[in-house]
């Protein structure tokens, strides 16, 4: 098979945000409560935090962080996580039928933060509580000093703010699922009022309006633009949420999922513009895809109900998901102009690339290697290939190109990368590449994952796929060929001779 790739400067998409390498730890099974947070764990530093799992983060670079939900937040009070460990109070979380110890909470999550390079992506309880609870939190986290909310959080010991700029304003409020569950219209006053208090309290904060909680959901659009239009100048992002399973065993309809994920964004991004042009407003609001991931292997696993830290949603994932999430974030940086922030949900046990032992070791799951080579490779400005490939049809979609693949451009360091899918169950794909004005660039690096069968796992004794080194590809001129085998995920960087 062969395909052809145009690239030129002149092609660019935008700007990339890093944060579109975000994720997300929630109070939700293993996820802290041994995952990121162990005392006595071999590897615990002083804080409890386990380093062996803060390592495999920060090979990742993630950015920013989501927390501590999701569903759990929407029940949460987030003074039960303050002050003296051994005063907070047990509680019961209605979201996942757990109980909650509150030993892990904000301050202890700034600590981690902090040692693995992340910046926090706060959210607030908009479910059982509201606006008032929302401003006092915004307080206690970025006011410096001299009021009730800050001198608490220095008697704490925390002397200093931690100035969090990025706060979602509840969580998923559409579903039926939700503690606190509202209409679009409470929604949209609530979120309104929320953010107006949080913003007076800190000045140059960001905040994040919720969107539908799927493309899946009867009111989807139409709740987006009936908040969108009662808070609109008042936030600044609005959050998309979707997950892909592969129930049915259809490995070609699995991966041709991005192509839902284009049109998810398409759409949220017209209901935006067009509030905007009903406002007749120069604001324009950008995307925050805060929950997306591959979850469907743990639905349903049993469970001990009102324990602590049981073990729920621990998706093992194979070779197969590793190539829908690379595919998943080329789609996210084709929009990269619009979608700024993004969050793998989620980092560590719960449907995660980091996944451990409690007590015992850590490996890094299929999935891991796509999303570190992007968000370590994939920084600077994206830029659309023009791309002729063959297609194929399947159960779910028409016209799906074999190829899935974005480039990247650092300008400032003279690198650029180009991603690819291979979606070939069993042919390989010849690649021409035409780079245009990107004369003198070279191949420095071709990185692969491939030969494997799709559903090969990784466990804590054998890291069985990971990606690995090729010969670098030929190239003449500005006219670079390479060869990408069947069923593959491919990085080839080149940087300026």
């Amino acid at each position: 098979m062969k395909a052809k790739i145009t690239l030129a400067k002149e092609f660019r998409i935008g700007d990339i945000d890093k944060r579109i390498y975000g994720s997300f730890i929630e109070h939700l099974g293993r996820a802290v409560y041994g995952g990121i947070y162990e005392p006595g764990h071999p590897t615990a530093d002083e804080n409890g935090l386990r380093q062996d799992v803060i390592e495999l983060v920060k090979k990742l670079n993630v950015p920013v962080v989501r927390y501590p939900g999701g569903n759990f937040v929407s029940g949460y009070n987030w003074e039960d996580g303050v002050g003296p460990v051994e005063s907070r109070p047990k509680r019961l979380d209605l979201a996942w039928g757990t109980t909650e110890p509150n030993t892990f909470g904000t301050n202890e999550f700034m600590q981690w933060c902090k040692k693995a390079n992340a910046e926090c992506m706060m959210a607030v309880n908009l479910g059982t509580r509201g606006p008032d609870e929302a401003r006092n939190l915004v307080e206690y986290c970025n006011h410096k000093s001299g009021s009730y909310w800050s001198d608490l959080r220095r008697s704490h010991g925390v002397e200093e703010p931690h100035n969090i700029k990025l706060w979602c304003l509840g969580n998923e409020m559409d579903g039926g699922w939700q503690m606190g569950a509202k209409t679009a219209v409470e929604y949209g006053r609530t979120a309104l009022e929320a953010s107006k208090l949080m913003k007076w309290t800190s000045p140059g904060i960001e905040t994040v309006l919720c969107g539908s909680s799927s493309r899946n959901m009867s009111t989807f659009g139409k709740w987006e633009a009936e908040t969108l239009e009662i808070a609109y100048d008042s936030i600044d992002y609005v959050s998309l949420h979707q997950y892909y399973g592969n129930h049915d065993d259809d490995v070609m309809s699995f991966l041709a999922r991005s192509l839902e994920v284009d049109d998810f964004i398409y759409s949220i991004i017209c209901t935006c513009d067009y509030v905007k042009a009903r406002k007749r407003s120069k604001k324009t609001i950008n995307l925050s895809f805060d929950e997306w991931n591959v979850w469907y292997h743990s639905n349903n696993a049993p469970f001990e109900k009102w324990s602590m830290a049981p073990a729920l949603l621990e998706d093992i994932y194979n070779f197969e998901d590793a190539l829908l999430v690379g595919s998943l974030l080329i789609t996210l940086l084709r929009h990269c102009d619009r979608v700024k922030i993004a969050c793998l949900a989620q980092l560590v046990n719960v449907i995660a690339p980091i996944f451990t032992k409690t007590g015992g070791g850590v490996f890094e799951q299929t999935t891991y290697f796509p999303f570190m080579h992007l968000s370590n490779y994939g920084r600077g400005s994206a830029l659309l290939p023009l791309v002729d490939c063959p297609k194929y049809d399947c159960k779910a979609f028409t016209d799906v190109p074999y190829i899935e693949t974005i480039a990247t451009y650092d300008e400032e360091n003279e690198e650029m990368a180009i991603f690819c899918v291979n979606k070939s169950l069993d042919e390989n794909v010849v690649l021409d590449v035409n780079l245009m004005d990107f004369d003198g660039y070279k191949p420095v690096e071709f990185i692969s994952m491939d030969g494997y069968d799709k559903k090969d796992e990784n466990t804590f004794d054998n890291i069985k796929v990971k990606p690995h080194g090729n010969p670098l590809p030929s190239i003449d001129g500005t006219k670079l060929e390479a060869e990408l085998k069947p069923f593959s995920w491919n990085v080839i960087r080149l940087k300026k001779a």
